[in-house]
């Protein structure tokens, strides 16, 4: 199936993260291409020479410092970004970022799918077009969505990058990463909620674009509950408190039926044209999604 392939720039410092990003993007799925830090200027010059190249970023977390987002966010150089980093809760780009820590990189692509689909849907819902000092910004959703069609990648997911169609290693990693996601959330869920917040939203977006089975979720759940509670009953500790993580399973889920009951593509906008309603009536109704 020919597809475009969607240019995702990495603006990473840390040679390891380079070498697992690129390893964690789907050649058939999208073109990485590695920005030299050192080639000269700051991270800003560097994104401004590439704009019109660039369709996503992930970025390594320390080079958006408040200085460095203040002048991007300034010059509408805004993409879809995943920030590669801790999670700590708050805003390091914007307000449409996701954040992966490094150790749960076998979920990136999942995640940039994520990150375009906010991008695209925050700007139809923000109306970016109408505003003038974001015209850069509009002309690259105007360019993603007549890459991806009308309804982007959120409506219709790749079969071949779910679960069930990825080879026994490439599964196992998956699920150990999505552990990993989970056990965050865990841990801040009670004591930091903005960072559970964009644990959960990873959890949740790798879950929805991989069609994790709500079953597998719940067995996430229950194993970390289970390891905790051990872990507690060797320490001497009391248990009892962590039945109240029962609503960090509810959180995920109500999350995630959020995105299935989102994932049913809404009517097409029509021109008002008999010719327009005539067509709409033969479609499908994802006829005008293009995966990619």
């Amino acid at each position: 199936m020919a597809r475009p392939a969607l240019t995702i720039a990495l603006l990473l410092r840390t040679p390891d993260l380079v070498q697992a990003c690129c390893q964690w993007l789907p050649g058939n799925r999208y073109k990485p291409i590695v920005v030299d830090l050192a080639e000269g200027g700051g991270l800003v010059e560097l994104i401004e020479r590439r704009q019109e190249d660039i369709d996503a970023v992930v970025v390594e977390q320390p080079l958006l410092d408040p200085e460095t987002r203040e002048r991007l966010v300034s010059a509408g150089l805004l993409f879809p970004a995943v920030v590669v980093g801790e999670v700590k809760g708050h805003v390091d780009y914007h307000s449409e970022e996701l954040h992966l820590p490094a150790d749960q990189l076998e979920q990136l692509g999942y995640n940039v799918d994520a990150s375009i689909s906010r991008f695209l849907r925050q700007g139809r819902a923000d109306g970016r077009q109408d505003d003038a000092g974001s015209g850069e910004v509009w002309r690259l959703s105007s360019r993603l969505q007549e890459r991806l069609g009308y309804l982007g990648v959120f409506y219709k997911r790749d079969p071949s990058r779910f679960l069930g169609s990825l080879l026994p290693d490439e599964r196992k990693e998956l699920l150990q990463s999505l552990h990993r996601t989970y056990r965050d959330l865990l841990i801040s869920y009670f004591r930091d909620p903005a960072a559970a917040n964009q644990a959960l939203e990873s959890f949740v977006n790798t879950a929805f674009f991989s069609d994790l089975p709500i079953t597998r979720t719940v067995e996430i759940h229950v194993d970390l509950i289970d390891e905790f509670w051990k872990q507690l009953r060797l320490e001497g500790h009391k248990n009892d408190f962590l039945q109240d993580y029962r609503l960090a399973l509810l959180d995920v889920m109500a999350h995630l039926c959020e995105m299935y009951r989102r994932s049913i593509p809404p009517d097409i906008p029509l021109s008002g044209s008999a010719s327009g309603r005539a067509r709409r009536e033969i479609e499908p109704p994802d006829a005008p999604e293009m995966s990619l």
